[in-house]
């Protein structure tokens, strides 16, 4: 099997970032990536028609021990994407996901909190490996209200047990978010960027530490401690003040008098109370920022407070930024599912921290190329109890992909005759059944 052309193109920007013979072995993955029903490698070599032409040994040394950098190639999709930024901050999303696992010997495998199966009286852990993913928020002209993250850069977290076993130094997960920004921060340092991230990735450890050319909106706790501007040193002995006079708490923000917004937020309009100062945290006084509390009037999610370190955007900006966030967890979803994110089976080091990233590098990669060519070839299934769809989803990229790949390879055969519009029915029906 072969991907369209105007897929495999984009392919050769990874060129630069590994060895020739590495570069076929990865091309051939990527396409059986594609068209494989389950995504382990000797599996992605039956799909791409070379098992049993190419030793598989081959194909495993590409991710156990070739020499080639998985941060490079991240960086190499986030140049692809460029051509969709503009002059304004680039948007990016932090997050983390489980993917569960099975064996003793698996690298980097440990026990990680569930979030899926867990309660809020219940607290469920898992077996498996738990990645902390940096992805990049764009909004495409053709649909300005859906907001995509695309993942570019990966780091697997280590419990304290595994790290020790395996003897490594412990990071927690929001040091290793801020690894990832400072590489992309580094890798382009005249552009702006804009992170959005939950609470467990806006705490002091990050918002300390943030790169210069990056800024940070997360979640707030309702009883933070916000101070006010540090008075000017009056001359006398002693240090100067950190903190100013201390400020009422979103919570008690809320108790006052407040404007009356609505957001389409979420996929839904929501009518809410809202205030906002600027104000210092009490962990970081040095960094001034946007306080944003919150009250939903009609569904939404009860009081919440959020903050920004973009001083001067407006607290409707905040929480329309905040909301964008929420696309990273369907593309974790989109990327397990139809892409096989949990499916790899490697143990070594190598293999594990390269595999699986592979496959939502892949997701960045497929909804570029549709946005960019493949829409123009996609037609829509006959589903009609979907009566209210109006945008492909990700399945309808994945599948509108084999479709023009197995396409591209049919019409140089030169099939005419009342025969030749039946075959390719067929295959149409098909990879539908296989998508």
């Amino acid at each position: 099997m072969y991907l369209v052309s105007s897929f495999a193109f984009l392919l050769h920007e990874f060129a630069l970032t590994m060895t020739a013979p590495s570069f076929d072995n990865f091309t051939t993955i990527v396409t059986g990536w594609v068209f494989a029903s389950r995504r382990t490698v000797t599996g992605m070599m039956m799909a791409a028609g070379v098992a049993g032409v190419r030793h598989h040994a081959a194909f495993h040394r590409l991710f156990s021990s070739a020499r080639w950098s998985l941060d490079m190639v991240g960086l190499a999709v986030f140049r692809i994407l460029e051509v969709w930024f503009d002059d304004t901050s680039v948007l990016l999303a932090i997050d983390d996901t489980l993917a569960p696992k099975r064996g003793l010997k698996v690298f980097g495998a440990g026990m990680h909190y569930d979030p899926q199966l867990s309660s809020r009286g219940k607290t469920i852990t898992r077996w498996g490996h738990n990645w902390v993913i940096l992805c990049v928020i764009i909004r495409f002209p053709m649909w300005p209200d859906r907001p995509f993250s695309l993942p570019i850069l990966f780091r697997l977290y280590l419990n304290h047990k595994s790290a020790e076993k395996h003897r490594r130094d412990y990071r927690t997960r929001p040091e290793l978010a801020l690894q990832m920004l400072d590489i992309l921060c580094r890798h382009r340092q005249n552009r702006r960027f804009h992170a959005l991230a939950d609470s467990a990735y806006g705490g002091q450890s990050v918002l300390s530490q943030l790169p210069r050319n990056c800024d940070l909106t997360s979640r707030l706790v309702l009883n933070a401690r916000l101070h006010d501007s540090p008075p000017p040193r009056s001359g006398g002995r002693g240090r100067p003040r950190k903190r100013g006079p201390q400020l009422p708490t979103p919570a008690r923000m809320l108790q006052d008098r407040a404007r009356r917004i609505e957001l389409n937020i979420y996929g839904r309009q929501q009518r809410a109370r809202v205030c906002d100062t600027l104000a210092h945290l009490y962990h970081v006084p040095e960094r001034r920022v946007r306080v944003v509390a919150v009250e939903a009037l009609r569904g939404g999610r009860g009081r919440e407070a959020f903050y920004s370190t973009c001083c001067d955007a407006s607290a409707e900006q905040v929480l329309t930024w905040y909301s964008w966030r929420w696309s990273v967890e369907q593309t974790i979803h989109d990327s397990k599912q139809h892409l096989g994110f949990e499916d790899p089976q490697g143990y070594s080091r190598a293999a594990v921290q390269r595999t699986a990233p592979v496959g939502m590098l892949l997701y960045s990669l497929i909804v570029h190329w549709f946005v960019n060519d493949g829409h123009r070839r996609y037609r829509a299934l006959n589903r009609p109890w979907y009566s209210q769809k109006s945008h492909a989803s990700f399945a309808d990229m994945l599948l509108t992909l084999r479709r023009e790949s197995a396409h591209e390879q049919i019409i140089p055969l030169g099939l005419s005759g009342p025969g030749s519009q039946k075959i390719q029915q067929i295959l149409d029906q098909v990879l539908q059944l296989a998508a």
